[in-house]
């Protein structure tokens, strides 16, 4: 293969690279089967958009698989520099912004398949949008975790898509981005270290770290509307930190919310990331969990043609371990 197109989008500073996966030879099937081939014969595609010199680690990815009829749904799969995703909000939110500016989708509601189940999502006139996540809920509470500098911290874990430990912490109004990515980061290797995991030993790759809201000119809403919420700062599997206010993260949180009583249903919440974007998020009880309705918007920023040069020897890109 020599050459396909790729749309990328950003939501809330966050990057999603878009591929419909029958431009890269991959047929329409359940994520399930496509999972085998991407991380197989196809796994070059995710490497190469997102390292150097095309990509970045902090890029996440969609192939998107068109419905093979009008009454299907369409699928995608999402990955980073690490792998594959179960679900990714940011990139849901892309992925609804590529198809509506590539004339796909229309307003109203649109069902996907992810790896993780079934998502709806809907399509406002102002282009914002909004999604039900999967199955929420909180699978632990106050964990603590003994860290190398000699800090205890405490936490809660939870599934929002994608396993998090979350915890509070003032630092993520105070302190610099390199410091707040190297205290995640040891929080992490703790949680490794200590065998902390979720559900059936799932590792968690995500770690989110909260304070309160900071006011921000980047509001859906009047502030005066929406008076809850947090802001926060995730770090993702691949070691880099979200510059979207997370989706799954903000699924997490509020399965944490729900859990503990803080958060009734239905009542609104603001999710803030370092970058001063927000998503509107709110939750209904379901079984097992909760499911999470998320409200936000993403940007085209630029439309690409990816070229492969066989005599090229870093076409499929070079990391810092290369």
């Amino acid at each position: 293969m020599k050459s396909f197109p790729v749309l990328d989008t950003h939501t809330g500073g966050e990057i999603t690279r878009i591929v419909s996966a029958a431009e890269i030879g991959l047929d329409a099937d359940s994520p399930a089967r496509q999972l085998v081939r991407l991380r197989g014969e196809l796994d070059w595609v995710r490497i190469a958009l997102t390292s150097e010199p095309r990509g970045s680690a902090y890029a996440v990815g969609a192939i998107v698989t068109s419905p093979v009829a009008p009454e299907d749904d369409w699928g995608i799969v999402f990955f980073n520099n690490v792998g594959y995703l179960g679900m990714c909000g940011h990139g849901l939110f892309g992925v609804i912004e590529a198809l509506r500016y590539q004339g796909l989708i229309n307003t109203g509601t649109t069902q996907f398949i992810t790896p993780a189940g079934p998502v709806t999502a809907s399509l406002f006139p102002n282009h914002s949008a909004q999604f039900n996540g999967v199955t929420s809920y909180c699978y632990r509470r106050d964990v603590t975790v003994d860290c190398d500098d000699g800090s205890r911290v405490r936490g809660d874990i939870a599934y929002g898509g994608n396993w998090f430990f979350l915890t509070a912490d003032p630092g993520v109004g105070q302190t610099s981005l390199g410091q707040l990515t190297a205290r995640t980061q040891m929080i992490r290797d703790s949680l490794d270290r200590s065998g902390i995991g979720g559900a059936d030993g799932a590792v968690i790759d995500h770690v989110e770290l909260y304070c309160p809201l900071h006011p921000t000119d980047n509001d859906l809403s009047p502030a005066d509307e929406l008076p809850q919420g947090s802001r926060n700062f995730v770090l993702c599997p691949g070691g880099h930190y979200d510059r979207s206010p997370c989706g799954t993260g903000t699924s997490a949180k509020l399965a944490c919310l729900a859990a503990r009583g803080e958060l009734a249903p239905g009542e609104k919440w603001i999710q803030q990331s370092v970058t001063g974007s927000q998503f509107i998020a709110s939750y209904q009880p379901v079984a097992g969990g909760v499911r999470v309705t998320i409200r936000g918007r993403a940007h085209v920023i630029a439309e690409t043609m990816q070229y492969f040069d066989p005599t090229d020897p870093l076409r499929h890109g070079f990391t810092e371990s290369t």
